[in-house]
């Protein structure tokens, strides 16, 4: 018990889900769920946002604090809510198609910030919510209801992209490695910084190629000997692909945090405490005049 509450079922919420059986959110679900509790978070310390895609349901389906956002907009109220309140653990649930196409500004920006909030993305793919077109991971040539004669653009690699901007934590993850994920997502949540685990999530309608067998034969896991602080041998690590994919922390650096930068922020109470009231605008205002 904590706080008057049984830990072990808190972020349960009883709500029918809109996923197929099988789909790789339910496993990504109940890991978000173990990861908060083995951290010994409550609810009210937790604070999940999304945008628009079955990834982006989840926020529905755990009970903590929830935002659901706009198409591709996910990060930007989550970097909000962290500036005006930074003791809340924020963290995205967005899809491949919502973060790396839609959002794919705000993950650029957000990575050169290093915000500290933890994103994860579960990638499918396609978009599965819209009957599975192609979306910016999907491999060259895949035939789909909509690309009927194959995608002709090259895959988003956002491993590779995100090292390139040196972001402070990049991981890729396996719904097919549960523990192995939950250890993941509790190691990206304490990370003081910009934080990226993007999840193969095997969509078992609308994606027939990268399926569970499919990872299962090539993902492994990276050794304890594997240095993450060395960027250009992450980089090269990301890259790898087709026969062999790595899963685990690619890369990790030590980098200044975003409100560490803004002195009207930096060691002062949080925006959240401090009293304000609609007149004390005016300060402000009054060059406008």
């Amino acid at each position: 018990m904590s706080n008057g509450y049984e830990m072990s079922n808190v972020y349960d919420i009883n709500e029918e889900k809109a996923w197929c059986p099988g789909c790789g959110n339910h496993v990504i679900q109940e890991c978000i769920k173990q990861a908060l509790l083995e951290l010994n978070l409550m609810p009210y310390q937790v604070l999940i946002c999304s945008g628009i895609g079955q990834a982006a349901k989840l926020p529905h389906y755990v009970s903590a604090n929830g935002f659901n956002g706009l198409h591709g907009r996910a990060l930007p109220p989550a970097v909000a809510a962290k500036m005006v309140n930074p003791n809340l653990n924020v963290i995205v649930h967005t899809g491949d198609g919502d973060c790396y196409g839609e959002g794919g500004n705000h993950l650029l920006h957000n990575i050169r910030r290093n915000v500290d909030i933890t994103l994860f993305v579960h990638n499918n793919g396609v978009y599965g919510l819209t009957k599975g077109q192609a979306s910016p991971t999907t491999e060259i040539g895949r035939k789909t209801g909509v690309q009927t004669e194959g995608v002709i653009l090259s895959p988003l690699n956002p491993i590779s992209l995100a090292i390139s901007q040196n972001i402070s934590f990049a991981a890729r993850g396996f719904t097919g490695e549960r523990e192995h994920l939950v250890d993941l997502m509790k190691e990206a949540i304490k990370h003081k910084g910009f934080a990226l685990v993007d999840i193969l999530q095997p969509c078992v309608v609308f994606n027939k190629v990268n399926t569970f067998k499919w990872y299962k034969e090539r993902v492994y896991k990276l050794n304890e000997e594997y240095d993450y602080k060395d960027r250009i041998n992450a980089f090269s690590k990301s890259l790898e692909w087709d026969e062999g994919i790595p899963i685990g922390v690619i890369y990790k650096t030590q980098r200044t945090p975003f409100m560490d930068g803004l002195e009207h922020l930096k060691g002062k109470p949080p925006l959240i405490e401090r009293d304000y009231g609609p007149l004390d605008a005016q300060e402000y205002m009054k060059d406008f005049f």
